[in-house]
Parts: C-alpha cells; structure tokens; sequence
C-alpha cells in the first residue's frame, strides 16, 4: 500500500469505530419522543415532527386540523400545520439561548454541550435547526452550499451531468431498484429510476446556478426558503446528492481495483462487510439514507468529495478534544470552498449561521482563552492572516 494510503486520520479512523455492531445504527434510537429526549438532548428531535404526526409516517398525508391527544388527567387539542407551509429550516435562534434553554442542567453532558456552544457562539451569532428526518446531514450540507456559493463548481458545469444515472445503470446496473420517498412521484408515471434521477440532477443543476447567479445573499436566502419546504423538489435534490455520491463511491472503487491511489476513507467505506463495492454500499447503505438511517462519518468525507466542498463541523460532545472542529475530508482545505455544520451528537446537523457583531474571529476556537470576551477578539478590518473561507 502506497505510503499516502498509509498516512493516519484521526477523524476518518473514529468514522470506524462505533462500525463493528450493524446494531448500532446512528438513527436506531430509543423508540419513543421522551426517550430521546432523555438519552441524547433535544437537538435530535424531528423539527416539526412530533408524537402525533409520528403516529401517520408514512400515510400519504398528514391529518389537518384538530387532533384529541390524550395524556394523563390531560385531554387538549393542536393543529398540525400541513407540511408544505413548513421550511425544513427554524428561524435563527441566538446561539447561546438556545443552549441555555436546550440543555439546562448540571450533568456532566449538559456541561459540556454548553461550553462547546459558548465556543461556537465566538464564530456564529446564530443557529437554524434543521428537520431530523434522516436526510439531515445532506440537507444541512445543501443549504449551506446553495446559501454562501459564489461560483459552482467544475463538475456541475460538465454537460453531461444528467447522464450519469443511466451511464452508471448501463455499466453497473445500480439504478433500477433505487428507492425514493413518497413525496417523488415518477413525473406523469411513465419516469423509470433513471429518468427521474436524470431530472433530479438537472433541477440541482439548475438550482446551483440559479443561488450563484442571485445579485445579493438576501435574495440567495429568500432562494433557499423557496427550495427547503419538504416536497419533491427539496428531497428530489437530496436524492441527486445521493447519487452524486454513489457516482463518486463508484470511481473510486473502480480506481482501487486497478491498483490507483484513494483517499484514505476509500479503504474504510469499503472495509465494511455492508458495504465492500458500490452494490452493496448503495443496499445496505446509500439506500436508506432518509430512509430509515442517516450518513455515517465516513459516508460524510464521500459527500464532501463528491461535492468538492470541505464540509466543517463543529462536534460539541468532542468539546475540549483535538476531534472538537472535523473536517470532511481534511485533505482540502486550501483548495476547495468551505461550509459549516454544528452537530450534538454526530447524528443529527443544524446549520450555524451569522457573525457575532461582524467579527472575524480565530478559525480554531479551541485556541481562545476561555477568559476572553468576544469584545477583545481581533476584528475583521485587523485580520491580516488568511481564513477558510467558511460561512
């Protein structure tokens, strides 16, 4: 194995480590609301998802209106809004509200998590939960890089990028049995996988440029509101993340056999014995994102090469570990654009946004003295060092 191939990842080795129990999906959690509640904080909880709605997934609507929910002594009525007057995306919360009501409490967690939003509210004012319907990580991924690009990238720009779906059916028959959500109907009912993959890559196509080509970031975000209400069109555009990343998992499985130098993730994705070529890896894996589990940390580093972006999170129960701020992948931070998520637990993403009172501060926040007001950070107009160009 080539010397490259042997170079250590911290954070691409962790992606393995919870790996060696299938049981143990990132999304297989307690079974009921309050259970998660208990076990793993309040960010998990489905945004605009709640007992009630549980109780008709997978009917093909919701119920609207009064719905009798009975507790206990208690007997009160709600409204479920319908789902398309929702945006997958909260408003923006302050960072640190939201963290002293979310995680009250003294118990070494609630501590921790705290601490690790204090850091994060030096870099972002703000915070957009993001609903937690498995699709999390892309979704968040998305909406970040349709709010802060200014150019897009190469790949997309390639003609034939509507191909790839039925290139990759003819030469690895991986199509056909793609499964999508309800929401995405088969055009008028003539549409096989193919073709409604080959759409769904034109509409991202489309949407990407439309975001690039806006005069303002007002304007981009009004865009991104239009686009993140939960139908066809915001998980149809999910659905070509998805395929992107397989067309990516696919060329790199490709180039291994051959003998051809991988990033150092390509070993572990395929190390799984889920997941030991791209078939098996779209079955057990690709298949059920959104589905029934969301992305694993190694399928993160595929996302970010697949869409050429540095995906930056910050992981707040690694709080005060060198693992605090991940990069997927880390191997190009100088060269491709940068995009930030925050995340409780590695399971579910929301969207950090705004600088606190227009300051630029240090990348690494776990550098800043914990005794330092944000008053004291050096100020944009007196950064002269270069910063990621994250957002």
């Amino acid at each position: 194995m080539k010397r490259k191939r042997r170079r250590k990842n911290a954070a691409v080795m962790e992606a393995m480590g919870g790996e060696e129990d299938p049981k143990e999906e990132a999304h297989q959690g307690p079974s009921t609301l309050a259970d998660v509640r208990e076990e793993y904080g309040p960010a998990v909880e489905d945004l605009g998802v709640s007992e009630e709605e549980d109780l008709y997934r997978g009917a093909d609507e919701l119920p609207q209106g009064p719905v009798k929910h009975a507790v206990p002594e208690t007997l009160f009525e709600i409204t479920l809004p319908k789902v398309e007057d929702r945006c997958s995306l909260e408003p923006m919360l302050d960072i640190l509200s939201y963290s002293e009501n979310e995680w009250k409490g003294n118990t070494t967690k609630s501590t921790l998590i705290r601490k690790g939003y204090t850091k994060l509210s030096r870099r972002f004012e703000s915070l957009r939960r993001v609903r937690g319907d498995n699709y999390c990580a892309l979704r968040a991924t998305l909406f970040q890089v349709l709010s802060t690009s200014t150019q897009p990238p190469f790949w997309l720009q390639v003609e034939h990028i509507s191909t790839w779906a039925e290139e990759l059916e003819a030469r690895e028959g991986l199509i056909g049995q793609w499964m999508f959500p309800s929401e995405c109907r088969q055009g008028n009912g003539s549409e096989d996988a193919v073709q409604q993959l080959k759409r769904y890559m034109e509409l991202l196509q489309n949407r990407w440029q439309a975001a690039v080509g806006c005069s303002s970031m007002e304007e981009r975000q009004r865009l991104c509101e239009r686009v993140f209400q939960g139908g066809e069109e915001e998980l149809g555009l999910l659905e070509a993340l998805k395929l992107l990343m397989l067309v990516r998992a696919s060329e790199f499985h490709t180039t291994m056999q051959e003998g051809g130098d991988v990033p150092v993730f390509c070993w572990l994705l395929y190390a799984r014995d889920s997941s030991d070529c791209p078939r098996t890896f779209l079955s057990n894996h690709l298949s059920r994102v959104g589905v029934s589990g969301g992305l694993e940390q190694v399928e993160m580093f595929l996302l970010g090469y697949a869409l050429q972006c540095t995906i930056q999170v910050y992981r707040l129960y690694m709080t005060d570990t060198e693992e605090f701020v991940t990069y997927y992948p880390d191997d190009h931070k100088e060269d491709w654009p940068c995009v930030c998520l925050v995340t409780e637990d590695d399971r579910h993403y929301n969207v950090p946004v705004g600088q606190p009172n227009g300051l630029q501060v240090p990348e690494d926040v776990t550098a800043i003295p914990e005794d330092v007001p944000p008053d004291c950070l050096e100020s944009k107009s007196q950064k002269t060092t270069r910063q990621a160009d994250c957002h």
